[in-house]
């Protein structure tokens, strides 16, 4: 009887070759932040401590690793939205996430300039990845919401707005400290007190359509 051949499993890849992806992008970052785009490409190879094929094996072009790194911040940016949400109080997770948001905010614009070399520019890049940013923040200001900690009419894409703001008329190298306190700011002015006029008027309305169902500050 004729054996059965067997089925193909697809290779993961090999650790090394992970760690190998990995640090080719840390290096490529720093590369691009301080050299611009049309950094040697062999060059990131050698401080990377891999072969110029295994660079080019990964990242057949320069669009392509460039593309790769701006990816990686903002997959960073989203993958840290659950994982705070899982290890910290909810108001806690936005604190932290915004203040993460800053850093990505000033690593986008150390590199935006090689990224503009990119054909077609960097346009539908930022659009696809901006989704991944809008879809993190939204889940972070609704759990908020949710624990009765913030405002309930909070627009997340406000929070995001403010931190952009600063970044844009900053005219000082330290923009990021004054972005990371203005996230303080942020977080004070959105929270739900119970003496605040916004929670007074939820308690009201709250009176007549259930307190419990729209104010979670004044269950007992």
């Amino acid at each position: 009887m004729p054996a059965e051949p067997s089925q193909t499993v697809p290779r993961r890849p090999r650790a090394d070759a992970r760690r190998n992806y990995d640090r080719i992008l840390q290096v490529a970052k720093e590369a691009f932040s301080l050299q611009g785009a049309n950094v040697s490409l062999d060059d990131i190879a050698k401080h990377a401590g891999v072969g110029a094929g295994t660079l080019y094996r990964h990242f057949p072009t320069r669009d392509v690793l460039l593309e790769a790194v701006y990816r990686t911040e903002v997959e960073k940016l989203a993958a840290a939205e659950g994982e705070f949400l899982r290890t910290m109080p909810p108001v806690e997770a936005l604190r932290a996430w915004m203040l993460l948001f800053v850093d990505y905010i000033a690593a986008k614009q150390i590199i935006a300039p090689a990224l503009n070399t990119i054909v077609g520019g960097p346009s539908k890049i930022f659009e696809a990845t901006g989704d991944l940013i809008k879809g993190a923040i939204q889940s972070l200001v609704q759990r908020a919401i949710e624990s009765g900690e913030i405002r309930p009419d909070l627009d997340p894409l406000d929070l995001l707005r403010a931190l952009v703001g600063v970044s844009n008329v900053a005219s000082t190298p330290d923009w990021p400290q004054s972005a990371k306190r203005l996230v303080e700011i942020l977080i004070l002015g959105s929270r739900l007190t119970p003496d605040s006029p916004l929670s007074r008027t939820l308690i009201r309305s709250g009176t007549k359509r259930g307190r419990s169902e729209l104010n979670p500050l004044d269950r007992e």
